[in-house]
């Protein structure tokens, strides 16, 4: 223990897997498919994109023979990682949205609302207990030069509608105790917390209820069109489909051309063993909120039901895309953002972190969900989420199917929907180009100088890489 700094004391405990997933209410895995079957719809990826596929298929279409594979279990992925900030943006936030696709930004914002609503619904619908909580979404300026920022993003708030308002530091500090607080930007409806394990638990038993066929243990290995449908291989098993949804985000298909548009960038999470009352109460957070602050390598924090702090936010990449590192299931990549939360809430140093992990983002230079046409249209990737995937999915898998069943609806006619994000530099270039930026955003706020040109140019290639990362 001699020598040993208290960030590194506090991950001597600690278990390098999501607490999310650390859960009893996990449920026995499905049996891997053996042997050959058909399929109206076959969904590849048991993730959020997948579950809200396969849910929404057999609602609009009870009759609709649908198949749902996964190449391990439910949630492993980027799906039972998130912080599980809700959220009604369907395109990474309103900053992004305008950035992106200015001239659709009220119908973007219609939608993602109405996405929202129809997400609560079908949660209480089908009495999904998933721990969620309506406390809302505070975004907080981090010194003064952070203020600028959450002033920008109120007026567009303001402008769509949205139930926001802004904080002077007393305020902000009534709300959440942190000495780096100076202001802050609180939207009070349509956004909370959800645990994303008992919602993607929920959703999978819902999809079984209506017929979906789920298949755990059954990773996709190659795909042939057959003019029309789809062949899929499996292991030990073919498919034949009318129709593919691609549901498999950061985790593409080795070789494919998903790889030269997203990028499996890893966000890290640790989350401290539940607070004392008067630990709680020495910070406040009364009402609960997500929050997100507005330094250039931002951190996001929020509660969990037993009252531990989840706390997010350090980007990093691995050579070849790779979804599964082993550093990442050591302490030394969380030291850094232990700091940064004894920074955050000086008065709660020296808890101890029961949890850490890391999560792959699928990077695009939209940070937002794009859809991939393959075998005449007959097979379809729905991805490239960035964040704020817990209630994007839903959207985003809804418009996947429209497209997927050639239903000419008015969002699969707008722009995010009909045309692709950029390509990303293949390898070793892209290595070293996520090295270098990851290595600016860790030290652009204490140091400056090149970070901030560098910053600058990685930003006009497309990538809005200083804005929010996980939802």
């Amino acid at each position: 223990m001699n020598g040993l700094t208290d960030a590194q004391k506090a991950l001597l405990r600690t278990k390098f897997f999501p607490y999310w997933l650390d859960h009893a209410a996990a449920p026995k895995p499905e049996p891997s498919l053996k042997g050959s079957t058909q399929c109206d719809l076959l969904i590849v990826g048991a993730g959020f994109t997948g579950l809200w596929a396969a849910v929404q298929a057999k609602e609009n279409n009870p009759e609709r023979d649908v198949v749902l594979i996964e190449a391990q279990c439910v949630a492993i992925g980027a799906s039972g990682r998130p912080a599980a900030i809700l959220s009604t943006s369907v395109m990474h936030g309103l900053d992004n949205a305008q950035r992106l696709f200015p001239n659709d930004m009220d119908e973007l914002e219609r939608l993602g609302k109405e996405n929202l609503d129809h997400f609560r619904e079908t949660i209480e619908r089908y009495n999904i207990d998933c721990d969620i909580e309506w406390g809302g979404e505070l975004t907080v300026a981090v010194g003064d030069e952070g203020l600028a920022d959450i002033k920008k993003e109120y007026k567009l708030y303001k402008r769509y509608g949205h139930d926001a308002y802004l904080l002077n530091k007393d305020q902000v500090q009534s709300e959440v105790n942190s000495p780096l607080f100076s202001g802050g930007l609180w939207s009070k409806s349509r956004s909370g917390t959800v645990h994303p394990g008992k919602l993607a638990w929920g959703l999978k038993r819902v999809a079984k209820e209506l017929g979906v066929r789920i298949y755990e243990y059954t990773p996709l290995c190659d795909t042939r069109a057959l003019n029309p449908g789809v062949k899929v291989e499996t292991p030990e098993g073919l498919i034949r489909a009318r129709k593919v949804l691609l549901a498999t985000n950061a985790f593409a298909i080795s070789g494919s051309k998903i790889r030269k548009r997203v990028a499996a960038i890893r966000d890290r999470i640790v989350v401290t063993e539940p607070l004392t009352d008067e630990q709680l109460a020495s910070i406040g957070w009364k009402h609960r909120q997500g929050i997100y602050d507005t330094r250039t390598q931002l951190n996001y924090m929020r509660l969990t039901a037993d009252n531990r702090i989840l706390f997010g936010g350090r980007l990093g990449y691995f050579y070849e895309n790779d979804t599964d590192p082993k550093a990442d299931k050591t302490a030394g990549n969380f030291v850094p953002l232990v700091e940064n939360f004894y920074k955050t809430f000086p008065g709660l140093r020296g808890i101890n972190f029961s949890h850490a992990w890391s999560g792959p983002i699928g990077l695009t230079t939209r940070m937002a969900v794009h859809f991939q046409r393959y075998h005449n249209g007959d097979m379809i990737y729905a991805g490239g989420y960035s964040g704020f995937g817990v209630t994007a999915t839903r959207f985003g898998s809804r418009v996947g199917l429209d497209i997927l069943d050639g239903n000419n609806t008015p969002e699969s006619k707008l722009g995010f929907a009909s045309t692709l994000p950029g390509y990303i530099p293949p390898e070793p270039f892209r290595w070293i180009g996520a090295k270098i930026t990851m290595y600016a955003l860790d030290t652009v706020d204490a140091k400056g100088g090149w970070r901030h040109l560098w910053i600058r140019l990685v930003e006009k290639m497309g990538f809005p890489i200083t804005q929010k990362e996980l939802g």
